[in-house]
């Protein structure tokens, strides 16, 4: 993770970030959602007032944003942790997480999984809290991470 910063996200940049998340969504969760699931999804990253109270963060590589991660204000819950292909596997969405771990007072963090990102958020210390769901066209599996004291 050489050159990649990590920074809370000023407001302007906020459309760049969903549209990383919107690209990361398709390639990498498209098979676990329908039709249905793509608009959802699509319209919750539309929502600007949605989206403008969210914190965000991103992950840098020079200029370029490579990594989001969105909580709900009160850091409790991870709305949106989406990071570039290409950036997988680096230490990104730890750097990521960690600076979420210090701007939150959280005691504990919730996510709706996808599929793909299970494993990843084990590896981060989460654990499954229920079975995998079906809402709105969108597969995930709920989790939860329990701050150490």
């Amino acid at each position: 993770m050489d050159s990649i910063i990590v920074r809370k996200l000023a407001e302007h940049e906020k459309v760049t970030a969903m549209q990383l998340s919107w690209d990361v969504f398709v390639e990498f969760d498209n098979t676990d959602c329908s039709e249905e699931g793509l608009r959802n999804f699509r319209n919750f990253i539309d929502d600007k007032e949605m989206v403008d109270s969210l914190d965000a963060y991103g992950a840098f590589d020079g200029n370029k944003l490579v990594g989001i991660i969105a909580t709900r204000s009160t850091g409790s819950h991870i709305s949106l942790f989406f990071i570039n292909k290409e950036f997988h596997c680096r230490g990104v969405g730890r750097s990521l997480f960690n600076l979420v771990l210090e701007n939150s007072n959280a005691k504990e963090i919730t996510v709706n999984s996808s599929r793909y990102a299970v494993g990843f958020y084990h590896k981060l210390g989460f654990t499954d809290v229920e079975k995998e769901q079906l809402t709105d066209g969108i597969r995930y599996t709920p989790m939860k991470y329990i701050r150490q004291k």
